[in-house]
């Protein structure tokens, strides 16, 4: 498990303390951020424990540790059980002595609901644990996570950028009617398409940006940012960085770059990051946020 100490040092690495700064309220609130992004991060089951991602064939899939299994699991009993994809349908059938649960409860078979559900069908063993994901052009696939893997156990923390005011900016905002719709590249070559209301106008040093946010889901309640800068690939996460800003008020949008987060894909190979559309591609350096992770082994 994680050390306390480690937290600590993590929640804190990069964040220069300044004490003419110490009662700033802007610092306090982005320092607290920052602490409960590590937090998230670090979590039993947050991207640092992912050890896996295992795309699903139709038919039958036998899961395990064992050589001969169509998908291979290390920490897993030799032959945890089976997963059938049918039609639109996927299920899994456990074995009766893997000692495995399912959504925390002593069973051997169930229908497996996806990530786009609050809360997917979880099948664990000791430390591990899968779900089932659904993605663009009809991809299904094991996520899977482990408590004690290495890249949440040997976690180095986050670097940041010295928080900065000036990088919270003021943009106005240029609503679109109707809505538009976005293609989004993904790193595993696919194309998501998401909702844009509009686009946040800023200016920087005397010249006129752009923004194009997109809703991750039809009731999102926050703007997401998928963008990249002249730091990307140098100082900062080569396939580019997110944020969130709240809705658009009175024709203005807040854009704070000293939240501009690595995805998950800084961290482990097994995600399915999107990737930073041309519409979001600046032309400048954004000194601000977090920097490439130095702990990256891939």
């Amino acid at each position: 498990m994680l050390l306390t100490p480690l937290l600590l040092a993590a929640s804190l690495s990069g964040a220069e303390l300044v004490s003419a700064h110490a009662r700033d309220p802007y610092v306090v609130e982005i320092e607290k951020w920052r602490a409960q992004r590590v937090e998230r991060l670090t979590a039993p089951t947050g991207w640092l424990s992912l050890v896996g991602l295992d795309w699903l064939k139709p038919g039958i899939s036998t899961i395990g540790s064992a050589d001969d299994n169509d998908i291979v699991i290390a920490s897993a009993p030799e032959h945890l059980g089976q997963i059938e994809w049918k039609d639109d349908v996927v299920s899994v059938t456990l074995k009766p002595d893997s000692a495995a649960t399912i959504d925390g409860k002593a069973a051997t078979s169930a229908i497996l609901l996806d990530d786009s559900h609050e809360k997917p069908t979880t099948v664990a063993f000791g430390t591990t644990r899968f779900y089932l994901i659904d993605r663009a052009g009809g991809k299904k696939g094991l996520r899977i996570k482990d408590s004690e893997a290495e890249t949440r156990t040997h976690f180095v923390g986050i670097d940041y950028y010295p928080i900065d005011p000036g990088w919270r900016i003021e943009a106005r905002w240029i609503a679109f009617d109707p809505p538009q719709t976005m293609e989004i590249p993904n790193v595993l070559g696919t194309i998501d398409r998401n909702t844009v209301l509009g686009k946040a106008v800023f200016e920087r040093d005397g010249e006129t940006f752009e923004l194009l946010p997109v809703l991750e889901t039809d009731d999102a309640t926050e703007l997401f940012y998928i963008i990249s800068d002249k730091t990307s690939g140098k100082e900062t996460y080569g396939a580019g960085r997110f944020f969130y800003s709240d809705m658009p008020k009175d024709g203005k949008v807040v854009l704070d770059f000293n939240k501009a987060y690595n995805p998950p894909c800084a961290f482990t190979p097994f995600s399915t990051c999107p990737l930073p559309p041309p519409e979001n591609r600046l032309k400048f350096a954004v000194t601000a946020g977090e920097k490439k992770y130095r702990g990256a082994g891939h």
